[in-house]
């Protein structure tokens, strides 16, 4: 393992099963499915198994794009490294600049739903405090070597996995109503506790929601300079993690919808989950399924907290600090291999958030991703075209299907963020705030300073 001054390296230890556990991981499925699935029902109804389908069709055109261009650049910048390469220096900071805000505040967002699951243990608990611990103990571990931390977020997982199973056999077993209902004639929550038929645009606006219930397949480039056969092993990964993550999370939705005993009272309920599982198997079944799901949001923070430090660690190797800073940014523990630094920042910063007031963090985190995708979108179409992406290992089935879909339905996500007065809008203009910043910096910092380096291991 080369640890290099100007050009670290990160320690090669990991097989494709091992990345897959810390991309599942930082998806969390069980997550998605008692913190997202609740809002996307709210808003379609019995339709949300509708606006989950429409969304694994965008995931698998996301997932493809996502897949040729990590086989092509497998690096621990992830989107940033790989829009420099396919669209230009620029593009690529501004990238940079969007998910290095984003992705730090996202670990606090998620960890403070531990405080919410964990109260039906020990009620009383300080929110904030709680995910703060969260985030310094995931620090902790995440500082060890990869092969270790894949191993205990495959245990977490496995413990997520079960709690899904069931939930979904819980209303498969026992269903209260046929699937026919649910595709045919979906319902949402009608005036007088009665419910009413579900309009498309209703089920629509939900897909924008649940297609970041599946996000989170593309972070396994995060991991790819740690990855054995990385070019292969990534976009395997990718479309597995992709896979895995839409039965993790439609099946159980479609089981909650199926097996409640009143839709009415499902959709009335202040926690549609618990009023699933209590009114099911009972309090007791509650709180051992809130525990797995306090478990899987721990999980998430661990290997998030991983993929945001392998980024912030390759900003240092790029030189994109003052020379210092950068030098402290790229450093590698001399025993585990991993980028201690930049592991310990990351920590630090996310644990500060989370005193932060949650609706700023919304608003901050709320449309980054789509800006994202859309540049990672137009990035393949660029790579296909300027032979930047030439030698990438996998290559999209149906190109150009993919990324023409995916940029239209991700047109559609700002839409519909646009007319969101509260969250939506004022997302839309703080992401586009961060990336003028991240411009600037760009263009009046590095590159008077005679540009922005690219490093490789």
């Amino acid at each position: 393992m080369s640890t290099t001054a100007a050009h670290p390296r990160l320690h090669r230890g990991l097989k494709l099963l091992g990345t897959l556990f810390l991309t599942l991981s930082a998806i969390t499925p069980a997550s998605s499915v008692f913190i997202i699935a609740p809002g996307v029902i709210s808003q379609a109804g019995s339709g949300a198994v509708l606006s989950y389908l429409a969304a694994a069709v965008v995931g698998v055109f996301m997932a493809f794009v996502y897949a040729e261009l990590a086989s092509a650049y497998p690096l621990s910048g992830g989107e940033y490294a790989i829009a420099a390469r396919t669209l230009g220096r620029l593009p690529g900071f501004v990238v940079l600049g969007i998910i290095l805000i984003t992705q730090l505040l996202i670990i606090a967002v998620i960890a403070l739903g531990v405080g919410t699951y964990l109260s039906v243990l020990i009620p009383g608990l300080h929110g904030p405090t709680v995910a703060a611990v969260t985030c310094l103990a995931a620090t902790v571990v995440a500082v060890f070597d990869i092969r270790l931390n894949a191993w205990v977020t495959g245990v977490f997982l496995a413990i997520e996995m079960i709690a899904l199973v069931v939930v979904a056999a819980l209303g498969l077993l026992a269903p209260q109503r046929p699937l026919t209902d649910l595709v045919l004639h979906p319902a949402v929550p009608g005036e007088g506790g009665v419910v009413v038929a579900a309009s498309l645009g209703l089920i629509g606006a939900a897909t924008a929601v649940a297609i970041f219930s599946y996000n989170g397949y593309g972070s396994a480039v995060y991991f790819g300079e740690e990855t054995k056969d990385a070019p292969r092993a990534i976009a395997r990964t990718v479309l597995w993690a992709l896979g895995v993550t839409v039965a993790a999370e439609l099946i159980p939705i479609t089981a909650v919808l199926l097996g409640s005993p009143s839709l009415p009272e499902l959709f009335a309920s202040g926690n549609m989950m618990q009023y699933f599982i209590t009114a099911r198997a009972g309090s007791t079944m509650n709180t051992v399924i809130s525990l797995a799901v306090a478990l899987a949001i721990l999980n998430a923070v661990l290997a998030i907290i991983l993929i945001s430090s392998r980024m912030i660690f390759s900003t240092g190797r790029d030189r994109a600090w003052p020379v210092s800073v950068s030098r402290g940014l790229s450093a590698i523990h001399p025993r585990y291999g991993t980028p201690w630094v930049a592991t310990a920042l990351t920590g630090l910063v996310s644990a500060v958030c989370c005193f932060i007031d949650e609706r700023f963090l919304l608003v901050v985190t709320g449309t980054s991703l789509v800006i994202v995708y859309g540049a990672l979108c137009v990035g393949a179409v660029a790579g296909r075209r300027n032979g930047t992406t030439a030698h990438a290992a996998y290559r999209m089935p149906w190109y150009p299907v993919a990324p023409v879909l995916a940029l239209l339905a991700l047109a559609y996500v700002i839409y519909l963020n646009a007319l969101d007065p509260v969250i939506g809008r004022p997302s839309l203009y703080v992401t586009g705030g961060i990336g003028l910043l991240a411009a600037a910096y760009y263009l009046l910092v590095l590159r008077r300073r005679g540009g922005w380096e690219l490093s490789e291991p």
